[in-house]
């Protein structure tokens, strides 16, 4: 879109071990009034030759400096499972520096943290153990696991995010986010139950809803599209309160 203004600018942030590349057909599949950016944590993706950050906290700040010179319209955030922490974190960040909010945040698949429970330390599984826990989720191309040289490359990857999800929690006193907030999850997904997502409600003032889908962790992963559609209405929803809205056409 450039030299125009988009309607919305939708920063999307990927899960666990992954990158910018199960998201890559999103941005022709909203409107063509978005902007939509597919971001990529240092050590990923096309971010791989970076140094990993292994800490919530300090992931939020970097792509928060990163994403400053985007945000000069109104923007989202959506985060699948890693990326949905990440997502509240940026968005406390924010609201805590004075800085604009995303006018809507989107987290998927991602435990409210007082419905969680105690962190299980899947990091630390065995290389056998793993591989499993990752077949089970999903997400992970069988490339990966087929591959010794490719496995070798992701594992010590994956594993790092596994210990950022596993040690994060919200900072105590934290108070609800004056931003509209959606929470999406898999029917059938056990780490991230429909149950455990809507205790998301407690965390913004602007609760619109729990969307479940069929499905597990990667419910989307065969057809975005009907997730792609809720999104796209959602933030229909949070722009039109906006002061300054500008219509999604």
């Amino acid at each position: 879109m450039d030299g125009i203004r988009p309607d919305l600018r939708l920063f999307v942030l990927h899960h666990a071990g992954g990158s910018h590349l199960p998201y890559r057909h999103w941005p022709a599949e909203l409107p063509d009034t978005w902007d939509v950016r597919l971001l990529d944590a240092p050590g990923h993706g096309l971010l791989l030759d970076l140094p990993q950050i292994t800490d919530a906290g300090r992931l939020a700040d970097r792509l928060l400096r990163d994403m400053e010179p985007e945000r000069a319209c109104p923007y989202a955030l959506f985060g699948h499972s890693m990326g949905a922490l990440v997502a509240y974190e940026i968005t406390r960040r924010a609201v805590d520096l004075g800085l604009p909010p995303p006018v809507w945040v989107g987290l998927s698949a991602r435990s409210a943290p007082q419905l969680a429970g105690p962190p299980t330390r899947y990091h630390e599984l065995s290389d056998a153990e793993l591989r499993t826990r990752l077949r089970l989720l999903g997400g992970t191309p069988d490339e990966v696991f087929d591959d010794p040289e490719l496995w070798a490359l992701f594992e010590p990857v994956i594993r790092a995010d596994l210990r950022l999800v596993e040690n994060w929690c919200p900072a105590p006193g934290a108070t609800a986010l004056p931003v509209a907030l959606s929470a999406f999850a898999g029917g059938a997904d056990g780490s991230a139950s429909p149950r455990q997502m809507t205790g998301w409600a407690e965390h913004t003032e602007r609760f619109l809803g729990l969307r479940v889908f069929d499905g597990g962790h990667f419910y989307f992963q065969d057809d975005p599209g009907p997730l792609l559609r809720r999104i796209e209405r959602d933030v229909t929803t949070a722009l039109a309160a906006e002061p300054t809205a500008v219509p999604v056409r």
